[in-house]
Formats: structure tokens, sequence, C-alpha cells
């Protein structure tokens, strides 16, 4: 596995954000969305990126279509790189619906699962079993509960009883660790986004004015445009998830200011330079060491 201090370029060049938070961390989480990666394709994921991921989350009822075997593979498999691994909110809400709780989490438990999600995104559920299924969660011993506020279809959005900033507090207060906030996998239509997948500045700064702990936010953000926003809005920290396996480095990048739209904010905005970068005045000879350096 890859660790920090054998990073290729670390010691030629900085980052431009230096403050980005280093695994185990508890902010600037990087959730990544898996509809179904086979064990190589595992595998080659978390030996180039595993340093970028905090939560890898079979999405939708995916893992209902693994064989015990595979599936108990891929969980050890992903452990053993230091991520998080839990089945997606939908297929935890159809438990609810059948009234089998209690057998999908010593299911969760057995399989070796180390977080599961909570949400009502499609169906409705009320607050007291929604608190109870949090806190049977935690009491289960997982290591990561997550809960979700925040309907997938915008149609159901109106019917929530509270505005969701304060679902987001009820569920912190019940003992989720993080709550999403709903992107779907396409990010357009829902929640913090309108049709086109552009970011409601309104929506999201109510949810941020009112919620008792924005660090324990975490966005899904599917789309590269709303991720560098969220970025540019909060910092490279940001808790950011459904990002697709193939964008992990690039969002990493992103975070960090070593793509066009954030290193020119750091470049502009945040260093002041005006001026254009000029030739070093000390002259550099082949092999880029410069005149009268031992």
């Amino acid at each position: 596995m890859l660790s920090h201090d054998q990073e290729a370029w670390l010691d030629i060049l900085d980052f431009p954000f230096q403050n980005r938070s280093l695994k185990p961390r508890t902010v600037g989480l990087t959730m990544v969305i898996d509809k179904g990666l086979g064990l190589t394709d595992t595998r080659d994921l978390l030996e180039l990126a595993s340093n970028y991921i905090d939560h890898l989350k079979l999405t939708f009822g995916t893992s209902a279509f693994y064989n015990t075997r595979l599936l108990r593979q891929k969980i050890e498999l992903v452990k053993s790189y230091g991520v998080h691994i839990f089945p997606g909110g939908t297929f935890l809400e159809l438990a609810l619906l059948q009234g089998r709780i209690i057998q999908y989490l010593d299911r969760a438990r057995d399989l070796g699962f180390t977080g599961v999600e909570i949400s009502d995104g499609t169906i409705n559920i009320d607050e007291e079993t929604r608190c109870n299924t949090i806190k049977l969660a935690r009491a289960y011993g997982f290591e990561l509960v997550i809960s979700e506020v925040g309907k997938k279809d915008p149609r159901d959005q109106s019917e929530a009883a509270i505005p969701l900033y304060e679902q987001v507090n009820r569920d912190l207060e019940a003992g989720s660790d993080v709550v999403i906030v709903e992107g779907r996998e396409s990010g357009e239509g829902v929640v913090i986004y309108d049709n086109e997948g552009n970011i409601l500045g309104d929506e999201v700064n109510r949810m941020v004015q009112n919620v008792t702990d924005t660090d324990r936010l975490l966005w899904e953000a599917p789309q590269k445009k709303q991720q560098q926003e969220l970025i540019m809005r909060f910092g490279p920290n940001v808790n950011l998830g459904n990002v697709q396996r193939e964008d992990v480095l690039a969002l990493e990048a992103l975070r960090v200011g070593l793509r066009g739209d954030t290193l020119r904010h750091y470049y502009l905005t945040l260093q002041g330079l005006q001026e254009p970068v000029r030739w070093p005045k000390t002259p550099i000879t082949q092999g880029g060491a410069r005149d009268g350096d031992s």
C-alpha cells in the first residue's frame, strides 16, 4: 500500500493547499460509490488511491448479488487498506419495510461490514423508527454509523415533516457519525442541486447555518463542477460522496490545488499574485542545479 512518504513528487513540489487532512481523518472524507467492482478492480483502485478514499459504499442493493464467499473477500480486502465499507441505505430501507431490521444488521455484522447507512430516501419512516435504527446500529458495534437526509424523488421532498437541517441535528444526537446530504448518482434535481446539477446556494447556506456540527455533513457531489464549488466554499477538507472510482485522484487534485480552477484560486485570490512568474535570477545548469549549489 502507498504511504505518504512514498509519493513521487512531495520532495520536489509543495501542494498549494497544505492543510489537507491525512488518514485516518474525520474531515475531508471521500466516499466512493461502488456499483459492482470485482476483486481485481477493487484491488487496483485501492492500490492506487486508498490514501484518498475513506468510505466505499456498495450502492443501492448491489451487495445482494454477490455470493457470500466473494462478498466476504471483498469486504476484507477493502478493510485491509484502511477503508470503511458499507451497503447502501436503500437496502436497509427494504429491511425496515419488511420488518427485518434485526436480521439485516445481524447479517451486515456477520459479513464484516464496518458500517451501515440509515436513510429514508425512498420510503417514509417515522422519527422514532429512524432514531431507534441509528441507536440500534450504534449498539451493534459498527465502527461507522451513517444516516442520510433528503428524498431521491423531488416530488416526495415536500412530505418531510421537519426541515432537513433539523433532521441532521436529530440524527447526530441519536448517534450518527456522519450525515449524508442526498445527491443521488446523477447530482441533478435533488435537495441542493437544480435539474442541471447547479448548486442551490440558498439551500446550502440554510443547511450550514442551522446544523450543529457541519464537519459531520457529507455532501453527495458526483459531478466535477459540484466538487469544485463545494471545495471553493468550504476548503479542501469538505466531506464529499458519490465519487466515481475513476475520479478519486482528480478530486484529490482539486482538494490540494493541482487542477486549474483551484490553482487559479490559490494563485490569484489567496496569494494575491498579479505579476507573472519570472525565470530564476540564479542560472540553472543541466540537471536542475543552480550555479554555486554544492
